[in-house]
């Protein structure tokens, strides 16, 4: 019983943690995005940040999705309403996302851009992209169900994204770039609204405890 409850209590705070966010996001009034503090006065700090580095699923896919065949997109209105000329990015959501709020408080950039944007310069790079891709999970038949960049594969583009760093600022710069970078990870709703809930592939085979062992044992993987 103990053990049950303490499932039940994991799974209403993520829920919980979900719905806020979205909630947070969907009734944002037209944001004004606040300029990043100086780099300087960030890096005074004991603890230095030198970039924002994303993985995950839509709730910090900034428009990966945009550049790859897939039905999970949100390039059209109303996306996009709180952006300049309401403008949709490939975010889902009315204006900044959760990273791009806290590249902004850290002082490394504004928006966090994704990273399949051809249009990305070095600078860009340098300061932090997203790899993340809508309608991704920790479950690896979560991805296949609307064709997006699972997992694994946002993985291989961080190992490209360093030998990109590499090429341009050396190996000893790069490795230094990356140790003094944030790491975010946002994923695991859509393994249990799509996968779990909504069609019944996993329910088949797991209860939901033992399903949330599955997706923690693969989000440890991952890290």
């Amino acid at each position: 019983m103990r053990s049950h409850h303490t499932h039940s209590s994991f799974s209403l705070s993520f829920i919980f943690l979900f719905l806020f966010f979205n909630i947070f996001s969907l009734s944002t009034p037209k944001l004004e995005p606040l300029k990043p503090s100086p780099l300087g006065s960030y890096h005074q700090r004991k603890q230095p940040v030198s970039a924002i580095l994303v993985f995950g699923d839509s709730t910090v896919d900034p428009g990966n999705n945009n550049y790859i065949p897939t039905a999970f997109k949100c390039n059209f209105p109303p996306y996009g309403l709180d952006f300049k000329n309401s403008i949709p990015t490939g975010r889902f959501c009315n204006g900044r996302l959760v990273t791009d709020f806290i590249g902004s408080y850290i002082g490394v950039k504004e928006f966090v851009p994704a990273y399949l944007d051809p249009n990305l310069g070095i600078n860009d790079l340098m300061s932090g992209v997203s790899f993340a891709s809508a309608g991704s999970g920790f479950d690896p038949l979560t991805p296949t169900i609307g064709n997006v960049i699972d997992i694994p594969t946002q993985l291989e583009h961080f190992r490209e994204y360093k030998r990109k760093l590499e090429s341009k600022i050396g190996k000893q710069n790069m490795e230094k770039q990356i140790k003094e970078a944030i790491f975010c990870v946002s994923a695991g709703t859509n393994d249990f609204v799509i996968n779990y809930f909504t069609i019944p592939i996993r329910r088949k085979s797991f209860t939901i405890e033992a399903y949330q062992h599955f997706v923690t044992y693969n989000l440890k993987q991952f890290i």
